[in-house]
């Protein structure tokens, strides 16, 4: 069937980088759709088309009923204990957005705090971020409409939850806006907390202007935003981000100053008690350089620890005492080293109880061991298999942690981890209507372009025949140092039920290696991430899982970057493609809302080794007339304010112009979502039984078979 495409209109426009001219005729579908009515119908009119196409698969209904009856399990997050009550998040199902409950005991009923559902009515407003006072007797709670990353905090005071109006919980009037990528910080006194903020927008730049000039504020309750002090800024460093926490003995305010996404900090720190000190008083610098990782994980009086990666780049733990810090450069007999560096990358750290849980990477399955302050090892957490577990947060005077282990066929169980005994016990297990043990988990190893050795999660049912001719799902995202690990999801078993085998490789510029594995995908070798995934599909059809025509490849963001530059650099390669919110235009990215941050990553057009390097791969600019091209099916939302829709726009607009095969060019643009966080389930399951009907008419899937479905259904 022909598709016919809605008309998009090319324009004469030339940028010059060093002297070299790089068409870019999609210019102008750049604009928020929000200010511009020609965008606004383009977006339509596409929609229009991918609706249409997606309708006219017999399947997806059937798909999509599947989905929704695999999701429509309670879910529930680890609980966290914060001044005498214990909180956490639950979804009894199908709920668009989970709910905070509290209670004051493990025995005590639960009982609702906020309910976002009741925000607005579509369940596109989510809660962003949590943080109760350390007397348990606030929250600050953080807001976001549509999926954008604007932020706007509110304070609620706890009751005791009785009925009648007595001692019920209870919003106050205190409203603060124009936060992004960050959170707030109370004072022990809980008389008020810091955050930082961004300055408003111009009108009509809210989505798509540049975020500058970050400033560190104090809000004091019971008092408008106008009148909060302004604790730190820096006019001459507009890139700077400052990042307040407290300390949980109330004494000290830590600010970690950031400049772009790697993990590179500058640390301030002010000693709150000092009654000569007014809160605009001199900060100490702890860290004054941005050459390495110091993340802050906990104090003991004047003696700091720290996360980092200074002589360490698969990271060790460091103490720090600041009294003796002056300058910002610490002599390094000041940097007491207390867990060194190990085999394992490690990959997060928490001070609970006097203990430092160490959470490590070994080959991208979560390890976990203990350790006294002095780095004396005190045993190991051990699990049932190749996972993930995340958790482990805690007070220090805490004896109890909850942590969540989950696999790609193991659904989420949550443990109580008791400190005194070194004992887990299951908390709470998801029960989803499938059968685990139906299901294969593995990870193999294979060499990429270079010789490079690069690990491979492959998961399948049981019974899968390696004739090549299985339809598989290739994921991958290959940057800014975040490791993908082995977890739980549902729209992935249902692709899995039906047949096909799902396969996700840690490629380098992610965070399983450390800063050397990370540093081998960025800027002038960011080549290498594309040539891990290219060498991962290789494998894949050469150990006969698959065969191009019946191979997919899917990524979000950076993700998507890396289907794009997959597509333009070998579309013979595979059968159907899923790139989303994804960086399109590698020679414009940080001229927009957060871009700029992702220079570190990414290198600049800026600079003329950078530019080179960027044009040579953007897959904007590498789109072909006359070629071949997998049918595509880009997707993007119209409130992404971290990776604006324009990129995704322009791609299509160019692929589909480009395109010489029948496979189509698809767009799918969802409305009133933006990059990912805080989108609703039903959103979500309609996003993935799109993905997947495309999936399954495209790479000529076979019905599954009825005698096969889980037994546990």
């Amino acid at each position: 069937m022909t598709i016919h495409y809605p008309q998009t209109r090319r324009v004469d426009h030339v940028n010059t980088y060093h002297g070299t001219q790089v068409a870019d005729p999609y210019r102008w579908l750049e604009q928020d759709v929000r200010e511009s009515a020609e965008v606004a119908a383009w977006v339509a009119a596409q929609q229009k088309v991918t609706e249409a196409h997606i309708e006219a698969i017999p399947e997806r209904d059937a798909i999509r009923a599947r989905i929704e009856q695999l999701w429509n399990y309670e879910r529930y997050s680890s609980p966290f204990k914060i001044g005498g009550r214990y909180f956490f998040y639950k979804n009894d199902g199908l709920q668009n957005q989970s709910v905070v409950y509290v209670q004051d005991t493990l025995d005590d009923e639960p009982r609702v705090l906020l309910d976002p559902n009741t925000w607005s009515e579509d369940g596109a407003v989510a809660l962003a971020g949590l943080v109760p006072s350390d007397d348990g007797r606030f929250v600050a709670y953080g807001v976001a409409d549509a999926g954008s990353d604007w932020r706007r905090w509110h304070v609620m005071e706890i009751g005791s939850g009785q009925k009648e109006g007595e001692d019920v919980d209870r919003k106050l009037d205190d409203v603060i806006r124009w936060i992004k990528f960050g959170s707030v910080a109370w004072t022990q006194a809980a008389d008020g907390f810091f955050y930082s903020r961004f300055p408003e927008p111009e009108e009509g730049q809210k989505f798509q202007s540049l975020n500058l000039n970050h400033k560190l504020y104090f809000h004091r309750l019971g008092t408008p935003q106008s009148d909060d002090v302004l604790i730190h800024q820096r006019p001459d460093e507009p890139e700077w981000g400052f990042h307040p926490t407290t300390t949980e003995d109330g004494r000290y305010l830590v600010i970690t100053v950031s400049k772009g996404t790697d993990d590179k900090y500058r640390v301030l720190v002010k000693d709150l008690q000092k009654p000569e000190a007014s809160l605009k008083a001199h900060l100490l610098e702890v860290i004054g350089n941005f050459d390495h990782e110091y993340s802050y994980i906990g104090n003991e009086g004047p003696i700091f620890y720290f996360k980092t990666d200074h002589e360490a780049p698969r990271g060790r733990v460091i103490a720090i005492d600041i009294r003796h810090s002056g300058k910002g450069h610490p002599e390094k007999k000041n940097h007491r080293e207390i867990i060194p560096q190990a085999e394992e990358t490690f990959d997060d750290v928490n001070l609970v109880g006097g203990r430092l849980i160490a959470l490590y990477l070994k080959d991208a399955k979560t390890q976990v061991n203990l350790f006294d302050l002095e780095g004396r090892p005190l045993g190991d957490v051990r699990f049932p298999g190749i996972g993930s577990a995340h958790g482990f947060g805690g007070r220090r005077n805490h004896t109890e942690t909850f942590y969540t282990f989950s696999s790609f066929a193991t659904p989420p169980s949550i443990f109580h981890y008791d400190l005194s005994t070194g004992k887990s016990t299951l908390y709470r297990r998801a029960q989803v209507a499938f059968d685990p043990d139906e299901y294969v988990v593995k990870q193999v190893f294979y060499e990429s372009k270079d010789g490079t050795r690069v690990p491979m999660f492959i998961a399948h049912k049981q019974g899968v025949v390696l004739d090549g001719t299985n339809p598989t799902l290739l994921y991958g995202y290959g940057g800014f140092s975040i490791p993908l690990t082995p977890g739980f999801s549902v729209s992935r078993l249902a692709w899995m039920e039906r047949g096909g085998v799902f396969a996700m490789p840690n490629l380098r510029g992610g965070g399983e290696y450390g800063e050397a594995w990370h540093q081998a995908g960025t800027k002038l070798n960011k080549q290498n991430v594309f040539d891990d995934f290219l060498a991962a599909a290789e494998w894949l059809i050469d150990n006969h899982y698959t065969r191009p025509d019946k191979l997919a490849i899917q990524g979000s963001s950076n993700g998507g970057l890396l289907v794009g530059a997959a597509i333009t650099q070998r579309p013979e390669l595979f059968g159907a493609c899923l790139p989303a919110v994804g960086v399109m235009d590698m020679l414009r990215f940080h001229k927009f809302t957060a871009g700029r941050y992702w220079v570190d990553d990414y290198g600049s057009s800026d600079d003329p080794e950078q530019f080179a390097a960027l044009r040579a791969y953007s897959p904007y600019h590498n789109i072909k007339p006359g070629t071949n091209y997998p049918a595509t099916m880009v997707m993007t939302a119209d409130t992404d304010d971290r990776v604006v829709p324009g990129h995704s726009f322009k791609f299509a607009a160019r692929l589909q112009q480009a395109q010489a095969a029948a496979a189509p060019i698809l767009i799918r643009i969802e409305i009133r979502a933006g990059h990912g966080a805080g989108t609703p389930t039903s959103k979500l399951i309609d996003r993935a039984a799109d993905q997947w009907a495309f999936l399954v008419k495209h790479l000529n899937m076979d019905p599954p078979d009825p005698d096969q479905r889980d037994s546990k259904e």
